[in-house]
């Protein structure tokens, strides 16, 4: 009898061991609910945080707080002036309001509050939008282009924001009376077209948010420096254009000091200073100045709802770039 060995080509091969069982599949069922809660706990998942009472409580005081002076300069300028002045002082609003505010609209200075609101929504609306757009050519030159003198040229800026403003009140008020501008809007306009701040701001988010690439790509596709200004830097720039146009306005429209020196109030007010000859005569009515105080208010709020989406974006899209 012949044996074949198992090391000779016509054996056959050895039976491979056999496979390890496979392991019983888990619950669809419970892996689906594990991570379900799990996602709902992660807030890098999509997940969301659900405020607790205490941190509704605290939103809910720090809107009342924030909501009181307005509510109070409402009650204000709906009473009398003696019951203003009373204690314990009303919270309820009165029935005065429009008594007062028309006697706000007439008295208001020489020509009537209609007149002021008028100067002062020039006078705000043109420093916004010029600010505003000087600010961002500037800030987008000395951001993203080259040329000699760069940083000396934005230090320089950056300095005259320590220079205090009253320092130059008496050589502009000369320099605006050998213009011709006295006792005009333009005295108010022409020194605010553009502010160190607006220039500086603007840089800084230019640098951040406009990415070089995108820039060379535009000129390599044939567009010349306004074209690039236009389709690029300004839909980029249009968070912080919101925000500085915003904060521009509320600053233009709450000067006091250069209007009452710059203006004749009792010819051509602003808000600001016909509110202030509210307050003269024989007896002070603060039933009269808080409804003054509200009239003027209002455009304020109304920019505010205009621009709050924007000014919001703004500041969530700066963060987001960190």
């Amino acid at each position: 009898m012949t044996t074949t060995s198992a090391d000779s080509p016509g054996s056959p091969a050895p039976a491979s061991p056999a496979a390890p069982a496979a392991r019983p599949a888990e619950p669809t069922a419970g892996r689906a609910g594990t991570g379900r809660r799990n996602r709902l706990r992660s807030p890098g998942a999509g997940g969301q945080h659900r405020a607790g009472p205490f941190a509704l409580a605290t939103l809910v005081l720090a809107a009342l707080a924030s909501l009181f002076p307005l509510y109070w300069t409402l009650v204000a300028a709906s009473t009398d002036s003696h019951r203003v002045v009373s204690t314990p002082p009303p919270l309820v609003p009165g029935s005065n309001l429009f008594h007062n505010i028309g006697y706000v609209w007439h008295n208001a200075g020489a020509r009537g509050m209609g007149v002021a609101l008028l100067n002062s929504t020039l006078v705000a609306g043109t420093v916004a939008v010029s600010t505003v757009a000087f600010s961002v050519l500037a800030g987008f030159a000395f951001a993203k282009l080259r040329f000699r003198g760069r940083g000396p040229m934005l230090a320089l800026v950056v300095a005259t924001m320590a220079v205090p403003a009253q320092v130059s009140i008496v050589p502009l008020f000369i320099l605006m009376r050998h213009l011709g501008l006295g006792n005009q809007l333009g005295a108010l306009i022409l020194p605010t077209l553009v502010t160190a701040f607006g220039v500086f701001f603007m840089r800084q988010y230019l640098t951040q948010a406009l990415p070089t690439e995108l820039l060379e790509a535009a000129r390599i596709d044939g567009a010349n420096s306004l074209r690039v200004v236009w389709h690029v830097v300004l839909p980029v720039a249009r968070p912080a254009m919101a925000v500085l146009g915003m904060l521009t306005f509320v600053q233009s429209w709450n000067d006091f000091l250069w209007p009452v020196i710059a203006m004749n109030g009792a010819v051509n007010p602003t808000v600001q200073v016909a509110l202030a000859g509210l307050g003269t005569g024989w007896s002070t009515d603060w039933s009269v100045i808080t409804a003054g105080a509200l009239v003027g208010t209002v455009p304020l709020l109304l920019v505010f709802t205009v621009f709050g989406r924007q000014i919001v974006g703004g500041i969530t899209q700066g963060a987001l770039k960190g």
